[in-house]
This record gives structure tokens, C-alpha cells and sequence, in this order.
């Protein structure tokens, strides 16, 4: 009973969904047991927000998935080891990775408005070797 309870709390503190206004994400080497990892992995936002993506490690950026934006949003692509942020002027999920660690599951989500309408396109996304068990778990839990 005990791991279990573990495993349910290790998940919600992985989730950490916040709710409106802006947000800070840090692009982090290590975070706990975890290596090449966002400090928050799903953050829910209003239309208009922003979210603020901290370089506090070397060799991270911020890419939105091919196909894993709603319909009508420019991609995204920030550069290695810089901070960076973008507004969220449309509603639906975002799925984003940094391109050199999207094997290593270093990916997330920003929901926006609570709006999951396009959720059929990102359970359809294709996620590399540890991103894929942790990218099940996260859009089970949108």
C-alpha cells in the first residue's frame, strides 16, 4: 500500500497542474531522480498568458511537436540555453519538447483556457524512447 500511495504522490507533484495566469518553468539538468526535465510538466493557463521558460541548465530550448499545437498556431523554436516565453493567444493544448532530450522525456503541455478539443491530435503524436510511457501518463491526466 505504501509504494502505491507513493507512486500516486510522485504523479501529482510530476503533474503539478496550476491553473491561470503566467507561469515559470525552469529547463532543468536534474530535478529529484529525474535528469533533462522541465520543473513543471503540464501547466493550465487563460488565453493571454504567457509561460516563461528559465535556462537554468545549459543545452535545453523549448519546441512545440509538430501537429501537437491547436490549428492555426505558428510553430515554435527557442534557442539552446536561453530563456524564453511565449503568449498564448489560442486556445487548446500545446505539446512541446527540448529537441536534443526528447528521448530522454523531457517534454510537457500548456492548456490553454481549458480548451481540449484538439486532444484526438495529441494522443496521435509520436513521442521517442522515454517520452513515450511518461507522455501516456501526462495526456491521460489532461
Amino acid at each position: 500500500m505504501k509504494n502505491i500511495f507513493s507512486k500516486v504522490i510522485f504523479f501529482l507533484i510530476i503533474c503539478n497542474p496550476a491553473f491561470g495566469a503566467d507561469e515559470n518553468i525552469d529547463m532543468l539538468n536534474k530535478l529529484g531522480k529525474e535528469i533533462n526535465v522541465y520543473s513543471k510538466k503540464i501547466v493550465n493557463v487563460n488565453v493571454g498568458d504567457t509561460v516563461f521558460w528559465k535556462s537554468v541548465n545549459p543545452g535545453h530550448n523549448v519546441e512545440f511537436i509538430k501537429g501537437g499545437i491547436p490549428s492555426g498556431v505558428e510553430k515554435f523554436k527557442s534557442k539552446y540555453n536561453k530563456d524564453t516565453s511565449y503568449t498564448f493567444n489560442t486556445p487548446g493544448i500545446y505539446a512541446y519538447w527540448c529537441t536534443p532530450h526528447k528521448s530522454m522525456g523531457m517534454i510537457g503541455f500548456v492548456v490553454v483556457g481549458n480548451d481540449k478539443s484538439n486532444l484526438e491530435d495529441i494522443k496521435k503524436l509520436k513521442f521517442y524512447g522515454k517520452s513515450t510511457k511518461i507522455a501516456e501518463a501526462l495526456i491521460n491526466s489532461l
